[in-house]
C-alpha cells in the first residue's frame, strides 16, 4: 500500500506510518454484499486479494459500475467522501482481503496532515479523471472498441468474473459479449 499511495504523491515517512497504521486488516467471503444500498460507507477499503463488483438494480437486473482488484482502493467513494447513503451495492465476487481505515479516523488524519489530504485530493482527481474517462468510452465507442479497451486494461478479468458481469460492466448484450470473445484476438 505504501508503494501504491507514493505513486500517487509522496508523504514524509514518518507521516505516511502514522497514516497506514491507522489502516485494519479485514477479510470478507466471497458473494458477501459489504455495502447495501441505502446504508452509508463507514470505511474506505485497499484490496490486497480478491475482486469485489459495485452495481446497481434496475428491474431486477444487475448493472455493474465498476469492478476493484489489488493494488486498488474499494468501497462506494461518493458515500464515503460525502457520508451520504449509497445508491448501489458493493460485493465481493472471490473471497477478498483489505486493509480500512474509519471514515472518522481518515478525516482526523487529513486535517492533521495537510500531506495526507493532498494525497486523497489527488487520489480523488483520479478517480473522477478514470470515471469521465469511463463515461466517455460507454458513450464514444462501439461495442468492439469498448471490448478491445478493456481486454487490454485488465484481461485477467476475463477468468475471473463471469462473463455476463464483464458485459454489463461494457454495457453489451451477453449474446455480442459471447461472439466477441471469439472474434475478437486478444
Amino acid at each position: 500500500m505504501k508503494e501504491f499511495l507514493s505513486k500517487i504523491h509522496l508523504v514524509e515517512d514518518n507521516i505516511l506510518e502514522e497514516y497506514l497504521s491507522c489502516w485494519t486488516e479485514y477479510s470478507v467471503p466471497k458473494n458477501t454484499i459489504m455495502t447495501w444500498k441505502g446504508d452509508t460507507e463507514r470505511y474506505m477499503y485497499f484490496v490486497l486479494d480478491g475482486i469485489q463488483k459495485s452495481y446497481y438494480i434496475n428491474k431486477d437486473k444487475e448493472h455493474i459500475i465498476a469492478f476493484t482488484y489489488s493494488p486498488s482502493f474499494s468501497g462506494i467513494p461518493e458515500s464515503f467522501l460525502n457520508q451520504s447513503p449509497s445508491n448501489y451495492f458493493l460485493t465481493t465476487i472471490t473471497d477478498s482481503k483489505f486493509l480500512r481505515i474509519s471514515f472518522k479516523k481518515h478525516q482526523e488524519l487529513m486535517s492533521k496532515h495537510r500531506s495526507i489530504e493532498t494525497l486523497f485530493r489527488k487520489a480523488t482527481e483520479f478517480l473522477l479523471s478514470d470515471t469521465l474517462n469511463r463515461y466517455y468510452e460507454l458513450m464514444a465507442f462501439d461495442i468492439e472498441t469498448r471490448f478491445r479497451n478493456f481486454t487490454s486494461r485488465s484481461p485477467h478479468l476475463l477468468q475471473m468474473v463471469s462473463h455476463k458481469d464483464l458485459a454489463s460492466y461494457l454495457r453489451i448484450d451477453p449474446s455480442n459479449f459471447s461472439k466477441l470473445l471469439g472474434a475478437v484476438k486478444i
